[in-house]
């Protein structure tokens, strides 16, 4: 057998390649540029979905470089979890379909990693929640990086938000790790415009007319003040006498603070009350010092 019966073994060999080509071949090719095709539309529409959810989260909260800069990180990192599982799930489904074009049994591989997903999904099931409640928290926009919260667990500022734990430092310096998907609740003092209360103590012999004039005016020129456009959206309003005991009478004061600076705003409001009261001539109240009191 020389060249005679060699080439139409040749001959065969090209016209059946020239067949599957023309069929399964170009089918491939097909499945491979429609999965191209769907990748780059799935990419640019998660693109302007993850901005608008993250644009209505806007409403209430301040402006500035922080908040943009927040919403920047927010929006990328959805966008590439989101992305990223978009990926996965075309070049899947494009394989399989690859996969049956070229006569593979896709009976054992379908069963096989159905059986192999299974083990991972029960052994990671923690991570796996953990990841959907990083996702949530990121996407209702409940908590971001500079903001004064409490967890449960832990209270504090949260210094990084991640898809699997939050980090915070509470006022004591204590870094805190929690898992997402144990937050089951969250309490944030930094969002929209915190009410500081500030209890103010003069004698309980003190005239009430007087206290209220003082401490009135004390809020207006601590309002118009460099140290007070800083913490105040507004004067404080001095509400009236909340209590009156043990000689002490008590004035309640209520201050409508920037966000996050409702403690300082308290501080603020708390030594100008202090300085003004003094001033005036205001008596504080007693003093109790070993079993004596003093006034």
């Amino acid at each position: 057998m020389t060249a005679g019966t060699t080439a139409p073994g040749w001959e065969d060999i090209t016209r059946v390649v020239g067949a599957w080509l023309a069929t399964h071949g170009l089918a491939v090719v097909l499945i491979v540029v429609v999965a191209l095709l769907l990748r780059s539309v799935a990419r640019r529409l998660i693109g302007r979905l993850t901005s608008w959810m993250t644009d209505r989260s806007r409403q209430g909260r301040p402006d500035g470089h922080a908040a943009d800069l927040r919403r920047r990180q927010r929006v990328l990192t959805l966008t590439s979890l989101l992305r990223s599982a978009s990926s996965v799930v075309i070049w899947t489904v494009a394989a399989l379909m690859v996969c049956d074009q070229l006569g593979l049994p896709l009976g054992p591989l379908l069963a096989s990693a159905g059986i192999g997903g299974l083990a991972i999904g029960f052994g990671a099931q923690s991570l796996v929640k953990d990841v959907i409640s990083g996702v949530m928290l990121m996407v209702e926009d409940q908590f971001g990086v500079g903001d004064w919260v409490d967890l449960g667990e832990a209270s504090g500022e949260v210094e990084e938000v991640t898809l699997r734990v939050t980090r915070l430092r509470s006022a004591d310096g204590v870094v805190w790790y929690i898992r997402n998907g144990e937050i089951l609740r969250v309490g944030n003092t930094t969002q929209g415009s915190p009410v500081a209360t500030i209890d103010v103590q003069v004698g309980a012999r003190a005239d009430s007319r007087q206290v209220m004039d003082v401490l009135t005016t004390a809020m207006e020129e601590l309002a118009a003040s460099e140290a007070g456009q800083a913490t105040l959206l507004r004067a404080p309003t001095v509400a009236g006498i909340q209590e009156v005991s043990n000689g002490a009478m008590t004035v309640r004061v209520f201050a409508d603070c920037v966000a996050g600076q409702q403690y300082a705003a308290a501080r603020d409001v708390r030594a100008a009350a202090k300085v003004a009261l003094d001033t005036a001539g205001v008596p504080g109240p007693p003093v109790r010092d070993w079993g004596h009191e003093q006034r």
